[in-house]
């Protein structure tokens, strides 16, 4: 919108300028004149000059006649009452309707820079987001690594305390399984006693039984 305005601005401006550096006349509306050598009709025709003719005002008299010169320079005396201070009806049509073409052009080139532009913004809050949460995990990364470098005497108490828990831990193992294999020898010990206690009973009863046996069958014959 402010480049719209300054453009109409810049083409005000030069209006003006054109205005104060000579005076600018133009054939009036639906019409035809003629441009002559001289103030009156018997003079002769230059040229003839259809509406809408941009004609620059050289002098003017009291006679009803201006002298102008044309576009292509060729100097000449008109009819003043045939004059007018701005551009025909059809001159202005075109003229805005040629600004209302440019003003959508700009229009439409702005909308798409706005575009552009949103995208851009939408693209740099992307990369902002990401470069935040890197920051972050940076932040953290470096937090933690300034709270183990501030606590290296911790860490090697730590490192004491389980290795001292490892030795303790081993000993005890150890001596678990020390008991594990004391248990086991005793248990081996007191089955080969029961294994011993049974075998001897078998042979003391080996023994008992054929006597007790002997002393029946002698008790009969008796």
């Amino acid at each position: 919108m402010t480049r719209v305005l300054f453009s109409l601005l810049l083409l005000l401006l030069g209006c003006l300028s054109a205005v104060h550096a000579a005076q600018i006349r133009y054939v009036s509306d639906e019409l035809i004149i003629t441009l002559r050598t001289g103030q009156g009709n018997q003079y002769q025709i230059i040229k003839t000059l259809p509406t809408g003719t941009r004609l620059e005002l050289l002098q003017q008299t009291d006679a009803g006649y201006s002298k102008v010169r044309t576009p292509d320079g060729e100097e000449g005396w008109v009819r003043t009452q045939y004059l007018m201070d701005h551009p025909s009806a059809d001159q202005q049509l075109a003229a805005a309707q040629a600004k209302v073409k440019r003003l959508q052009d700009e229009n439409s080139q702005l909308q798409q820079s706005l575009q552009e532009a949103r995208q851009t913004e939408n693209d740099l809050k992307t990369q902002v987001q990401k470069l935040s949460d890197q920051n972050d995990s940076q932040a953290k990364e470096l937090s933690h690594l300034k709270e183990v470098s501030a606590t290296p005497l911790k860490l090697d108490r730590e490192n004491k305390d389980l290795k001292e828990k490892n030795i303790a831990l081993q000993r005890n193992l150890q001596v678990a399984t020390q008991e594990n294999q004391s248990l086991k020898d005793r248990a081996e010990r007191e089955w080969f006693m029961a294994g011993a206690g049974v075998l001897l009973a078998g042979i003391l009863l080996g023994l008992i039984i054929p006597k007790i046996r002997w002393r029946r069958k002698g008790g009969w014959d008796f």
